[in-house]
C-alpha cells in the first residue's frame, strides 16, 4: 500500500497553532519553531525521500536479478538472439548499477536512521506540549529549558549517529591490500 505523501505545510501550521497556544515567552516559541519543528519537517522529508529510492533501488535488483537467469536460460533461434543478448546485458547493468549506488549512498540506513530520529524528536516534543513524561506536573515555562536541553542532545546524537553509522568512513572495507 502506498502512502499519502505528507503535507509538510498543513504539518507545519497544525503544529504553529500548538506552539502559539501554549503559554510561553515568544522567544522560546520562536526557537521551538526554527529548532525543534525544523528538524521535525526536515527529517520527515529526508526519510521519505532515502525511503523513496531504497525502494527504487532494490527493487530494481530483485527484479532484475530474477530477470537475468531467466533471459540466458532462454533458447531461442539466432534472430532473437543478438536480441536476447543486449537485453540481458541491459539488465545485468542496471542490477549491478542499482546495487552500487544503494551500497554506495546506503539508502536503506539513512531511512532508518531519519524514522529514528525524527520519531524521538516527536515523542519528546509531544510530550513537552501536553506535560507528560519528564514535563509532568510543570508548567510549559518551566519544562523548557529541559525540553530545549533534550532537543540539543537529541539532535547531537543524531549527528554522531549519522557520522558513525550511516556516513561511515568505509576505508577498512575498500582497502586494497598493499603489497608486502
Amino acid at each position: 500500500m502506498v502512502k499519502k505523501p505528507i503535507d509538510y505545510q498543513r504539518l507545519r501550521v497544525e503544529m504553529d497553532q500548538l506552539i502559539t497556544a501554549i503559554d510561553l515567552p515568544e522567544l522560546n516559541k520562536q526557537f521551538l519553531r526554527a529548532r525543534w519543528l525544523e528538524q521535525i519537517t526536515w527529517m520527515e522529508e529526508k526519510a521519505l525521500d532515502a525511503l523513496w529510492w531504497h525502494r527504487v533501488l532494490r527493487l530494481a535488483t530483485i527484479i532484475g536479478g530474477v530477470m537475468v537467469p531467466a533471459l540466458v536460460s532462454f533458447n531461442v533461434s539466432d534472430d532473437t538472439a543478438g536480441l536476447i543478448k543486449s537485453l540481458t546485458f541491459i539488465v545485468s547493468l542496471v542490477v549491478a548499477l542499482s546495487a552500487a549506488v544503494e551500497e554506495f549512498f546506503r539508502y536503506g540506513e539513512r531511512w532508518r536512521h531519519y524514522r529514528r530520529t525524527v520519531e524521538s524528536l516527536k515523542s519528546e516534543g509531544w510530550q513537552f506540549l501536553q506535560l507528560s513524561g519528564p514535563y509532568l506536573n510543570l508548567t510549559h515555562a518551566q519544562a523548557y529549558p529541559a525540553f530545549a536541553t533534550r532537543v540539543e542532545d537529541l539532535s547531537r546524537e543524531e549527528v554522531d549517529r549519522y557520522m558513525t553509522q550511516v556516513a561511515k568512513d568505509k576505508k577498512d572495507e575498500d582497502r586494497i591490500p598493499s603489497a608486502p
